[in-house]
């Protein structure tokens, strides 16, 4: 496949020590914090938060994180935690992770995300309708969920794992922008697979097309499966060599991840050093 050959080239390149840690540097800028479990807990959320806000204490080089990724209930809780901080609240929403239940529940449980505080959405499409190719039900589900986002931003998320074809991939994600999505994203981080390279050069490439054709530009958000700093390094990459420079930021481009910020620290400190801390220098999600 073209898309896979052009990801292996882009995987090959490399880059030089200054740009290894504005890179990292970024990656972290980028980084949606994400706890998603159904033990997750007012506590955790507490201290996800402040990780999220200084994800290496004692050194305010580093950046905070864009948001914190938790469930609607939560929501109350991470506003609290995050009050004074730049760091933002996304919630998932629209019965996550299938999208497996009634219309006016999904749009009540954005409605009510919006009001707990809720910066941004995650919503799941309803998968089961797009792979029967019924692709209004669909495209008219996201435009009543955008309305009942209110302010908040709208990510949809595809979960590519169970779309199949990298051509019903292209298709949905034209389609979420079509109904009004600020961003798409790949997976609920509940399938394997996940996030891919080559989904997401895909998905990068119709945000490319969709903003030529309509002059509105939408942001990607990768989720699941990333946990390297090497990886998110070349995802960069790959999103640079799509869409040019003013995509290299988080008001446009955001990785979902939980393990992923660990490693980057790590990396840091090893481009800074030469000497890897262990993992267990820093502090567990």
């Amino acid at each position: 496949m073209g898309v896979e050959l052009r990801v292996d080239s882009l995987k090959r390149r490399s880059i030089k020590k200054a740009s290894k840690l504005w890179a990292l540097d970024l990656a972290i800028r980028m980084i949606d914090l994400t706890t998603l479990e159904g033990k997750d807990t007012p506590g955790k959320i507490h201290a996800l938060c402040q990780k999220a806000i200084h994800p290496q204490p004692g050194d305010p080089t580093i950046p905070s994180v864009a948001a914190i990724c938790v469930y609607p209930a939560l929501i109350a809780d991470a506003k609290d935690a995050l009050r004074g901080s730049t760091v933002k609240v996304a919630s998932v929403a629209t019965g996550f992770p299938s999208g497996q239940t009634f219309r006016d529940i999904k749009l009540a449980e954005v409605r009510a995300a919006a009001a707990a505080g809720a910066d941004e959405i995650d919503m799941v499409i309803d998968r089961g309708a797009f792979l029967s190719g019924d692709y209004g039900t669909v495209f008219d589900e996201i435009v009543e969920v955008k309305d009942a986002c209110g302010e908040a931003h709208l990510k949809v998320i595809l979960e590519t794992g169970e779309l199949e074809t990298y051509d019903n991939v292209r298709r949905a994600s034209i389609l979420a922008m079509a109904a009004g999505a600020d961003f798409i994203k790949t997976s609920t981080g509940k399938v394997v697979p996940a996030a891919t390279l080559p989904v997401t050069l895909v998905m990068l490439e119709a945000i490319r097309d969709f903003e030529k054709a309509t002059g509105r530009a939408v942001g990607m958000k990768p989720a699941g499966g990333i946990r390297v700093a090497k990886e998110a390094i070349q995802y960069l990459v790959v999103l640079y060599e799509t869409l040019g420079p003013r995509w290299m930021t988080p008001d446009r481009f955001r990785f979902g991840a939980s393990s992923l910020l660990n490693d980057i620290l790590m990396q840091i400190e090893k481009e800074r050093t030469g000497r890897y801390q262990g993992p267990d220098h820093f502090t567990l999600d």
